[in-house]
């Protein structure tokens, strides 16, 4: 991606996934499926534990919702995670160098969730939501729960803009391939450590404020829809999900259809708190997928998911589930988009085998 997106206007709610994916940022997607909350204490700094736990004091309709809506992110962002990290060489110029951490602050959110953020425990600080295993963030001893409070020596922004100014401040020093300093607080107390960078696929995951069960790709961006995060039975399914529409992305597909702009309005549209429904009515004036392209995109996906430790066997039936439920001709669907699914499943079927046996031999999962 490139840096004028650091400048670019986004949603309120949805700057809490720039810190997450953007390439400029220099943050990684992955984040734990727990909640956010304050830094659990050390072994060298027990928290004192009441003689008898407080009641639990059970949340209102808004704070459900608003942990309901963090779980499903988490969720889309520790599954992409591996995909991300794994597959920076088939990434080709979409990989760059990103430090693997998510942060937000209350105003990451929904305006109307932000003093309900503030109850979970956000304020005006970026905080860290979570660290890449094996990441440049883990290696350094970056913990969830984590404020950050300077970086390079600079006060780290706070506030309302806080995550656009933070990317500003990370973009040059991510080029330069050297650990960054981060200065961060910790039960109460301030350290730096020196965070080592990790070179991964720079795609912003995205989750869709929709029920539709789709996905888009604009070249840029990969979004899920809310409802197709939902149809998904397992992590496996999602990564199938992903690795697809990072495929469409790697491979140029939206330039080649010449949809890039019209692409990037629905997922524009679909990352407010409210979206229009009439922008992503019928097929939202995306140009079907031709079988080529379709099939272009399951084989470098089935090589994306082996890469990052994802099985493949199930992929057939899953593809096979998803059109038997949403065919053609519902209206938002995948299968509206995406129709050749008798020639993409004879494709995946030869393609698996082609995998599988590479992976036997111990030869380089490359196409």
């Amino acid at each position: 991606m490139e840096n004028r997106m650091l400048v670019s206007p986004l949603p309120r709610w949805q700057k809490l996934k720039t810190l997450a994916v953007l390439a400029p940022l220099a943050v990684l997607a992955a984040c734990a499926t727990q909640e956010p909350g304050p830094v659990t204490a050390t072994p060298s700094k027990p928290v004192a534990t009441p003689t008898q736990a407080p009641r639990p004091v059970a949340d209102n309709p808004q704070q459900a919702q608003l942990r309901e809506l963090i779980a499903q992110q988490d969720r889309l962002y520790r599954v992409a995670a591996p995909l991300l990290t794994s597959n920076a060489q088939l990434c080709r110029g979409n990989a760059r160098n990103l430090l693997g951490f998510t942060a937000k602050n209350r105003y990451s959110f929904p305006i109307e969730y932000a003093e309900t953020a503030r109850s979970l425990g956000y304020d005006d600080r970026l905080q860290v939501t979570g660290v890449l295993p094996g990441s440049g963030a883990a290696q350094a001893g970056i913990q969830r729960g984590d404020f950050l409070i300077s970086v390079a020596g600079k006060p780290m922004p706070q506030g309302t803009d806080a995550e656009r100014q933070a990317a500003v401040l990370l973009s040059p020093l991510v080029v330069k391939k050297s650990p960054i300093a981060l200065g961060v607080q910790r039960n109460g107390q301030n350290t730096t450590v020196n965070v080592p960078l990790t070179f991964a696929c720079a795609f912003s995951i995205e989750l869709g404020n929709a029920d539709n069960v789709n996905t888009y790709a604009d070249g840029r961006r990969v979004l899920i829809t809310r409802g197709m995060l939902k149809f998904t039975q397992s992590d496996d399914e999602l990564a199938y999900l992903i690795a697809k529409d990072m495929a469409h992305n790697i491979l140029g597909h939206a330039i080649r259809q010449r949809m890039v702009s019209t692409i990037a309005e629905v997922i524009d549209n679909l990352l407010l708190p409210h979206p229009d429904p009439t922008t992503t009515a019928g097929t939202a004036g995306i140009r079907v997928y031709p079988q080529d392209l379709d099939a272009a995109a399951d084989t470098l996906s089935l090589y994306l998911l082996a890469r990052a430790g994802y099985s493949i066997d199930n992929v057939p039936a899953f593809w096979k589930r998803l059109a038997d439920q949403y065919p053609a001709s519902v209206p938002n669907g995948y299968t509206a988009l995406h129709p050749a699914t008798a020639y993409r499943l004879s494709m995946i079927d030869k393609v698996t085998q082609i995998v599988k046996a590479k992976q036997e031999a111990g030869k380089p999962l490359v196409p």
